[in-house]
């Protein structure tokens, strides 16, 4: 063996033979075991693999890293499956190399032990392993914990130990014990904790309320004045990073990733939990605490994401916030005024003189300036206008551009666009000219179709940049549905449509065809085309049973074909079979019951708004919903949930969005009217 512990692999054979001892680990012993008689967690990996990772392990000595550890997490444990042999094998080797003060990443070593821990193993000897928990190094202790099993050794570990750094972490696992289980260990873990709980050190304190949340959770909230003390005491906020520690988290916690967790305990009462946002938002503006507003702010916007009436809260907090000196705190503020959208218009003249801000944060997607435009879309103010479609193709063409759904962020072009239907005229000549430049091929080019599409009529004008679309397979589907919605203002096209170059696919073919009669204007021929599939399909063909509701009464002829199909088919197409005979027939039922499969669930806060949202179009335009279908959309109107299975803004627009046609849907609740005519 050379002097550092290294040596090749003719010495490491004749250490084995003669047991010799290695970072306290006997690696005769480690050849003695009948390791091809066992199994690793991953049957690609072979079990001889377990023993030469200890084997390298044992010789890096104090040169190891966690590099060496990293292999043996796969071969020896699997988190929801069933633990391997190897791993009972390998358990007093993993404790000796942990146990030996002159091994390398013991820290690494102690946490694949609290790993490898599972029912499967708990009639082995851990004895080794809780010894760790009185190692005279502090990490070592720490990492240890997990490895304590009964609340006597946790206890036992309180009383003795003298580390904040330490105990702290300790404190938490005695709120484990005392919120899941019951007996002597559970009381006497709750009595630690109600003793710290009258101590003077604020910071295990609040650790003490994180604790104690599990079996009181009211408790955060009856003591919200002094959590509220603490977290903004900038004075203490140093003092959380030397201290809070928590096994599975690597490194230290500092002040703003506590006050997440503690918020979090926060979650069974909203009011209070929003509250606490507020308060310490207006806290930290004040004292100028940019940190500690960002977190809050993180905080409010997560509430304002789940709960429609928070907006009311945030308006005011959020312009006043405009100003504030931290640009990542400006960001935030723009950004809760852009989706609460036209209730925002009071800070119009704020967001405008911020259309320059580079204001940003390291970790959230866009700069002041750029969310402060799309508040002023939002507004329906005219100083959006100037620079956005530039602004949203130089995002669109960002390589590298990473976010989280959830967290406030640049919206997606369409969602900016779509809205702006009205002001069209001023939009396209920007979008027609990236379309011709960036060709069919470009990335604007496929989002500014959704957005045409969306426009209808009124993207009329860029019909001539859009023919030479077709002849692409790349956007040629995607432009014969801007020509559907433009429908038979569009009629020039048809030549063009029918010259187009598709996927070598009959449903892509079905496509083109069925816009061609679509926006021809002959009606009589449309008819008779979507009529005629309907009735040579051997299977109910969506597009056609979906294109017969536009003809109304016009295609009663084909009600026993629909009808089948919304008696034998599920989901999408028993829906729009439903919709189509409703039109057709002038008959509210039976197709009204269907409609009320898809309305009725989200009432009972089921989550299929997409179906939802098609629905209510469908109700509106019928000018009729049941009573059954009316209480549930006042049962949904009056909930604050939102309805979206979306995360972030989009989970807001889509509420905003679904409670406007909530609104529409219950001013059609009288009489039946007449029969329809389509």
């Amino acid at each position: 063996m050379t002097a550092d512990g290294e040596q090749d692999d003719d010495q490491q054979d004749d250490v084995s033979v003669n047991g010799v001892t290695v970072a306290g680990m006997s690696l005769e012993a480690l050849d003695s075991v009948a390791w091809d008689t066992l199994t690793t967690a991953d049957p690609r990996y072979p079990v001889d693999d377990v023993a030469r990772a200890l084997r390298l392990l044992a010789l890096a000595g104090a040169q190891a890293t966690e590099e060496h550890c990293y292999p043996l997490y796969s071969l020896i444990t699997r988190d929801g499956c069933p633990t391997p042999s190897a791993a009972a094998a390998a358990l007093p080797f993993v404790a000796a190399l942990a146990a030996d003060p002159a091994m390398g990443a013991r820290v690494t070593l102690v946490e694949l032990l609290a790993d490898m821990q599972a029912p499967a193993l708990a009639d082995e000897d851990w004895t080794a392993t809780r010894a760790l928990l009185t190692d005279p190094d502090p990490a070592v202790r720490r990492a240890a914990i997990p490895l304590a099993g009964a609340g006597a050794r946790l206890l036992e570990r309180w009383r003795v130990e003298s580390d904040p750094a330490v105990r702290l972490p300790v404190l938490l696992a005695l709120g484990e014990v005392a919120s899941g289980r019951t007996g002597r260990d559970a009381d006497d873990a709750r009595a630690v904790l109600a003793g710290v709980l009258d101590g003077d050190d604020p910071v295990l304190w609040v650790a003490a309320v994180d604790a104690s949340a599990g079996y009181d959770r009211d408790l955060p909230v009856r003591q919200m004045e002094r959590l509220l003390e603490v977290f903004s005491d900038l004075a203490l906020r140093p003092r959380f990073e030397e201290v809070w520690y928590t096994p599975t988290v690597e490194g230290p916690w500092n002040r703003e990733e506590v006050l997440r967790s503690t918020a979090w305990s926060f979650r069974h009462d909203p009011d209070a939990q929003l509250s606490f946002a507020v308060r310490l938002v207006r806290t930290a503006h004040r004292t100028g605490d940019a940190a500690l507003c960002r977190e809050a702010l993180d905080l409010a916007w997560q509430i304002l994401t789940e709960r429609r009436s928070v907006g009311a809260v945030l308006l005011p907090l959020a312009g006043e916030l405009l100003a504030d000196p931290d640009g990542a705190v400006r960001l935030r503020a723009a950004n809760i005024l852009a989706v609460l959208g036209p209730a925002a218009a009071p800070y119009a003249d704020r967001l405008a003189g911020l259309l320059d801000d580079d204001g940003a944060d390291t970790y959230l997607d866009g700069t002041v300036g750029e969310i402060a435009r799309w508040a002023l879309a939002r507004i329906g103010d005219p100083r959006a206008l100037p620079g956005l479609v530039e602004q949203l193709c130089a995002q669109m063409k960002e390589v590298g551009r990473c976010y989280v759904l959830a967290d406030p962020r640049r919206p997606d072009s369409k969602d900016v666009l779509v809205p702006l239907r009205a002001q069209a005229s001023v939009l396209l000549p920007a979008i027609r000219q990236t379309i011709r430049q960036d060709g069919a091929r470009g990335d604007a080019t496929r989002v500014f179709l959704e957005v045409l599409e969306a426009w209808g009529q009124d993207a009329l004008p860029a019909l001539p940049d859009l023919l030479p679309l077709l002849s692409d397979t790349w956007t040629s589907i995607p432009v014969i549905r801007v020509l559907e919605a433009m429908g038979p203002a569009a009629a020039c096209a048809v030549p063009a449509l029918h010259a187009c170059e598709v996927l070598d696919s009959p449903g892509n073919h079905q496509a083109v065809a069925a816009a061609a009669v679509r926006i021809g204007g002959d009606r009589a021929a449309a008819l008779r085309f979507f009529g005629d599939a309907l009735l040579a399909a051997e299977e109910p063909p969506y597009g056609a049973i979906r294109a017969l509701a536009d003809f109304g009464l016009d295609a009663a002829p084909y009600a026993k074909q629909v009808r089948y199909a919304m008696d034998n088919c599920a989901d999408w197409l028993r829906f729009h079979a439903a919709v189509t005979l409703w039109s057709i027939t002038g008959q509210a039922e039976p197709s009204l019951r269907v409609l009320e499969e898809f309305v009725l669930p989200v009432a009972d806060g089921g989550d299929g708004f997409g179906i939802f949202h098609d629905a209510l179009h469908a109700l509106i335009r019928r000018g009729r919903i049941s009573p059954a279908i009316q209480a549930a959309l006042l049962t949904i109107r009056r909930s604050e949930r939102r309805l979206s299975a979306q995360g972030g803004y989009q989970k807001i627009l889509d509420d905003e969005v679904l409670r406007a046609l909530v609104d529409r849907a219950l001013a059609c609740a009288g009489p039946e009217p007449a029969a329809a005519t389509g």
